[in-house]
This record gives C-alpha cells, structure tokens and sequence, in this order.
C-alpha cells in the first residue's frame, strides 16, 4: 500500500462506499458516513461507572492500540463504546492509536503505514493493552463479559483469557 500516511485517510471502495484507513481519531469517525453509526454507538452506550472508577488510576499507566474496521459490524459496535469509557476514565488521549484496516484484497487486514505488522491481527476490531512497552493483553472482536469488566480483569492481570486467542494471521 503506497498511500501517503495522514490522519483520518478517507477512500472508497469498488461499490462506492467510505472507508477510513491508517491512523484515524474519534473526529474522523464522527464525520460522513461514519457519523451514521459511530455517534449513536458512542452517545447511547452507558458506562459502568462502577467499574471505570475501579480501573481509572490503573488505566493511565497503559497505553492503547486500537485496531478496527470501519466496515466491520463489530468494529461499528464496539470501538465508539469503548472510546466512551476512556473518556469516562479520563484516559490520555496521547496514550490512544487507533488504525483502521482493509478488508479488501490485496490488503485484508492491512494499514496504508502497515501498523499491523507483527501483532497478528486476524479479527477486528482489537484492542492491545501496552504497560512499560509491552503487550499485556487484548481484547478481541468482542468482550467475554463487557469491556469494562474485560479491561478490569485485564489490568489487575489476573490471567483474562480474550476470544480467539488462539488463531493466528495467514
């Protein structure tokens, strides 16, 4: 993919419809055709404040890679709620990655700044928790319990097991 890396990449594909590629914001998801299914996702969801107040301190130690499809009806689901309780979390937006990957061939799978290389991304979206450097764990497709509850069984590391962890990337 020789496509010059910017923030909130829009292209289309062969039916016509918007996608968005590489490293993108919230903004960029909150614009055209995005706003269609982000913005309801992200304003309807209800944190579990209970549990966000639990992680908040813990949570600021990480940083977060996201990785989605804005074409992905998981992605669509998922990403917009889990933006909500960073935010609820009062997260550092400097401490957030999120990349938007194709789903067309040649390039399943893949970023413009190929970003995914080496993580094995086979389902999206995922989130890949980061402490000092290193990948502690991540939460794949969809949560086992809900993404609060994940994320707090994630980071008091006590052994969260995500879906498919054990597929790995063709």
């Amino acid at each position: 993919m020789a496509i010059a890396q910017q923030l909130n990449y829009k292209t289309v594909d062969k039916k016509g419809r918007e996608k968005l590629l590489g490293k993108i914001t919230k903004e960029g998801l909150q614009q055209d055709s995005f706003a269609n299914w982000f913005n309801p996702q992200y304003e309807n969801y209800q944190v579990d404040e209970e549990t966000v107040q639990a992680l908040r301190k813990q949570l600021k130690r990480y940083e977060i890679k996201v990785f989605l499809g804005t074409w992905c009806g998981d992605s669509r689901r998922e990403v917009p709620r889990f933006i909500r309780i960073l935010e609820a979390a009062d997260f550092p937006k400097e401490n957030l990655s999120i990349i938007a990957v194709d789903y067309e061939k040649p390039f399943y799978k893949k970023s413009p700044g190929g970003e995914e290389k080496g993580l094995n991304i086979v389902k999206v979206p995922t989130f890949i928790f980061y402490k000092k450097g290193a990948e502690t764990n991540r939460i794949i497709e969809y949560p086992v319990v809900s993404l609060e509850k994940d994320m707090a069984k994630i980071l008091k590391e006590e052994g969260y097991k995500p879906n498919f962890s054990g597929l790995k990337a063709n």
